[in-house]
C-alpha cells in the first residue's frame, strides 16, 4: 500500500473536520438595505458572568426557547394574560424560524469565544411589536436551577443584528446579603420579556438595543415547584437621522469609553511624556558628560602614559566584544524580539488607518496572528545573521529556536487554559477547526517564511562581526565587590520600574478594554505610548550599560537584553494587582486565562524590549570603542 501524501492528509483532515463541525448557516451580512416587511435576524451568542468576560457559555446552555409559538397560542396567551396589550401586533416573519443552528463565523470570532446561533424570533423590517409571545415553557427544578445560579452569578446575554451587538441581563436578585448571598425574604427575578430597540437610516439597521421590562418579572426563588413562564418580546423600529451606517460602530465607542475620561486620559499621556522627555534628557547629559570627559582624556595620553591611565571601560575594551554564552538561544531571542516589535507596529498603524477594523469581533486578533507569521522571516534573518557574525556553526538550530521561542510558550499555555474551558464547557475553548487553521498556517506560513529569512542571511550576509578592538584570548577578571546601587539586581530593578511608570496610565485603560467590556479606539495614543515605551527603555539600558563597563563587568551581552525586557516582568506584577483590586473577576476558569495569557503577553513584551535594547547599546559600545586608541 502507498504511503499517504501531504495532499491526501490535507483531504481527510478536511473531511473530519466538516464531520465533526456538522452543517452551518451562512453568516448574516452587514449593510443589507431592507424593504418593509423583510425579515430581521436576532443572532444569539453567549452568556456568563459580568465580571468574568472569558467565562462565557452557549446562549442555549440556559433552557431558552428554541422554537416560536403558534399564532394561536400567542392569541390565548394574549387574552389571558393581563400585563400584555391585547392581541398580539405587528406582522409575522414569512419562514418559521428554530434556534439553536450554528452559523458560520471567522477565525478571529471564534478565538474570542463567540458561538453565534439562530433564534426563533420572528421580527420584519418596520413592522412594530406591542407584545407576541415567544414560547410558553414549564420549567422544572433543574431547569430553574440553572436560571438561578446564574441571576446569583451576574450573568449577561450577547445577541447581535447583523454586526451590531447588545447586551441584557437574564435577570436580579433583591434583598441578598453581600457575604452571606442568598438569605431569608431574598428574592430571586428572571425576565422573560425582551424589548428591542431598532433604529434605521436609509433603509439600513445602524443602531439595536434590548431592554428588559421591569414589569413582567417572574420570581424563581422557589426552584422545587415546577413554574410556568410565559417567554415573549417587542419591537419598536425609529429614525436615526445622525447617524448613518459607515459610522454605526461609533456609537459604542462612544457610549462605552471616551466621554468618561477622555480628557484625563489626554492629560495623564501628556504628563507621562513630558516625565519621559525630562528623564531621558537627564540620562543623556550625565552620560554624554561623562563620556566626554573620558574620550577627551584618554585622547590626550601619549603612548607611555596609556597604560598608566587606562581604567574604568577602557581596561576591558579587549574582552567587551567576547561574545556571550548560549549564543544560539540569545540570537533567536534577538531576532524573535524584532519580529515581534514590526508586527505590533503594523498592527497599531493598520488599527489606526483603519485597514483593520477595531470594532469587528476578533479582526485584531487574527490580524496579530497572520502579521506574525508574515514578518517571520524577519526573525529568521536577524537572528541567523546576528550567529553567523558571533562565529556560530549550527545555524539550523538557531533557526528552530526562532522558530518555537516564543510559540512553544502559547502552545503550553493554551493547552492548559483550553482543557480548563473543556472541563466547564466554555465557549472559550477553541474549536477544532480554529486549531486547525492556526497550526496550518504556523506550518505552511511561519515554518517556510523563518527558514527563509535563515537561508537569505546565511548565503548573503557577512560573517565578520566589524568589533572595533581585538578580543583577548584569556578573558579578564572581573571585580567582584561593588556598592549595592551599582549591583546587577538593582539595576535590573531600575530599567524595569522607570519605563514601566512611564506607560502605568495607559496600561490601566489597556487592562479594563482587554479584561472588561469596553471598546478600546485611542490606537494614535498606543502607537504612541508603545514608541515612547521602547525609547525610554533604550536610553535606560544604555546608562546602565555605561555603569556597567565603568566597573569593569564586560559581560554586558545578556545583561542588556534582560534589563531592557524587565518592563516585562513589572506589567505582570502589575496583572496581580489588577485582577484583585481593580477587577471582580473569580474563578479557576477565569484565572486561568487571565494569567496564563498575561504571562505570554509579558514575555511578548520581554523579547520586544530586550531587543530592542540590545541593538541601541551594541550601537554604543561600537561608537565608544571606535573612538579610544588600542592596539
Amino acid at each position: 500500500m502507498a504511503p499517504l501524501s501531504w495532499k491526501h492528509l490535507t483531504i481527510l483532515g478536511t473531511l473530519l473536520l466538516t464531520l465533526t463541525e456538522g452543517k452551518k448557516l451562512k453568516r448574516v451580512q452587514s449593510g443589507k438595505i431592507y424593504s418593509e416587511h423583510d425579515a430581521v435576524n436576532i443572532v444569539v451568542n453567549k452568556v456568563g458572568p459580568f465580571l468574568n468576560p472569558t467565562e462565557t457559555y452557549r446562549y442555549y446552555s440556559l433552557p431558552y426557547c428554541k422554537s416560536h409559538a403558534t399564532v394561536e397560542e400567542g392569541t390565548v396567551a394574549a387574552l389571558e394574560d393581563e400585563n400584555a396589550p391585547g392581541i398580539t401586533a405587528g406582522r409575522r416573519a414569512a419562514l418559521k424560524k428554530l434556534g439553536a443552528q450554528k452559523h458560520k463565523m471567522r477565525m478571529g470570532e471564534t478565538i474570542m469565544g463567540d458561538r453565534k446561533e439562530t433564534s426563533p424570533y420572528e421580527i420584519s423590517y418596520g413592522d412594530n411589536i406591542e407584545w407576541r409571545l415567544l414560547c410558553t415553557e414549564i420549567l422544572g427544578p433543574r431547569a430553574l436551577q440553572k436560571f438561578k445560579d446564574a441571576i446569583h452569578n451576574n450573568y449577561f446575554f450577547e445577541m447581535f443584528v447583523e454586526d451590531l451587538p447588545m447586551w441584557g441581563y437574564i435577570g436580579d436578585a433583591s434583598d441578598e446579603d453581600m457575604i452571606l448571598g442568598e438569605v431569608e425574604g431574598s428574592k430571586t427575578i428572571l425576565f422573560p420579556h425582551l424589548h428591542f430597540k431598532l433604529g434605521t437610516n436609509n433603509d439600513q439597521i445602524v443602531s439595536v438595543a434590548v431592554i428588559t421590562d421591569p414589569e413582567r418579572q417572574v420570581d424563581i426563588t422557589d426552584v422545587t415547584q415546577p413554574t410556568e413562564v410565559q417567554f415573549s418580546y417587542s419591537t419598536e423600529f425609529f429614525i436615526e437621522p445622525d447617524l448613518s451606517w459607515k459610522d454605526r460602530m461609533t456609537r459604542y465607542a462612544d457610549s462605552r469609553f471616551l466621554p468618561s475620561g477622555f480628557e484625563i486620559h489626554w492629560l495623564s499621556i501628556i504628563n507621562s511624556f513630558v516625565l519621559v522627555l525630562l528623564l531621558i534628557a537627564f540620562l543623556t547629559i550625565i552620560v554624554l558628560r561623562v563620556l566626554k570627559n573620558d574620550l577627551s582624556r584618554y585622547m590626550e595620553l601619549d603612548e607611555e602614559a596609556m597604560e598608566e591611565e587606562e581604567s574604568g571601560w577602557k581596561l576591558i575594551h579587549g574582552d567587551v566584544f567576547r561574545f556571550p554564552q548560549y549564543t544560539g538561544v540569545f540570537c533567536a531571542a534577538v531576532g524573535t524580539g524584532l519580529q515581534l516589535i514590526i508586527t505590533t507596529l503594523s498592527m497599531l498603524i493598520l488599527c489606526l488607518t483603519g485597514l483593520i477594523s477595531t470594532t469587528k469581533r476578533g479582526s485584531m486578533m487574527s490580524g496579530m496572528i497572520i502579521l506574525y507569521c508574515l514578518f517571520a522571516s524577519v526573525g529568521g534573518f536577524v537572528s541567523t545573521r546576528l550567529y553567523r557574525k558571533m562565529n556560530g556553526k549550527s545555524w539550523v538550530n538557531c533557526i528552530l529556536f526562532t522558530l518555537t521561542l516564543f510559540p512553544l510558550p502559547v502552545v503550553a499555555v493554551f493547552l492548559w487554559v483550553n482543557t480548563i474551558a473543556l472541563m466547564h464547557g466554555s465557549t472559550s475553548a477553541l474549536p477544532v477547526t480554529t486549531i486547525f487553521t492556526v497550526a496550518c498556517l504556523f506550518c505552511f506560513l511561519c515554518f517556510p517564511l523563518t527558514l527563509f529569512g535563515g537561508i537569505l542571511a546565511k548565503n548573503y550576509c557577512s560573517a565578520d562581526f566589524n568589533a572595533p578592538t581585538r578580543t583577548t584570548k584569556v578573558a579578564r577578571e572581573i571585580p567582584t565587590e561593588v556598592p549595592w546601587f551599582r549591583s546587577r539586581y538593582f539595576q535590573m530593578l531600575i530599567a524595569g520600574f522607570l519605563p514601566f511608570s512611564a506607560i502605568y496610565i495607559e496600561l490601566h485603560y489597556i487592562f479594563e478594554s482587554v479584561w472588561g467590556h469596553k471598546i478600546y479606539t485611542l490606537f494614535g495614543i498606543l502607537l504612541f505610548a508603545f514608541l515612547l515605551l521602547i525609547m525610554v527603555t533604550s536610553f535606560i539600558t544604555v546608562a546602565l550599560l555605561y555603569f556597567q563597563l565603568a566597573r569593569e563587568d564586560h559581560r554586558w551581552w545578556w545583561i542588556t537584553y534582560i534589563n531592557g525586557g524587565m518592563t516585562g516582568l513589572f506589567i505582570y506584577v502589575y496583572s496581580f494587582y489588577f485582577y484583585y483590586k481593580r477587577s471582580g473577576m473569580s474563578g479557576i476558569l477565569q484565572s486561568s486565562f487571565y494569567f496564563g495569557y498575561m504571562a505570554l503577553v509579558s514575555f511578548a513584551i520581554f523579547l520586544m524590549l530586550g531587543s530592542a535594547a540590545f541593538h541601541i547599546s551594541l550601537i554604543f559600545v561600537k561608537h565608544i570603542y571606535g573612538r579610544i586608541k588600542c592596539d
